[in-house]
């Protein structure tokens, strides 16, 4: 598993973005999308809603897939 982060691109309500994930978080938002019975798309616009503009988009992923790790989801 690569440690450094790598740029993969999403789609927000119609517009395209990239993040920056190491592979461990991008597996894990992943799995957590399929879980929920969503795309990681979808997870992600709904992660950007919430983020408030102090946070980047990929910091807030991280955060969001370390609280559902932690919480044991």
């Amino acid at each position: 598993m690569n440690g450094r982060p790598v740029k993969r691109s999403l789609t927000l309500r119609g517009h395209r973005t990239s993040v920056s994930l190491e592979d461990a978080f991008w597996e894990e938002f992943r799995r957590i999308a399929e879980a929920r019975g969503c795309s990681v798309n979808e997870l992600a616009a709904e992660i950007d809603a919430g983020r408030g503009v102090t946070s980047g988009l990929a910091s807030a992923i991280r955060v969001f897939v370390l609280s559902e790790v932690k919480a044991g989801r």
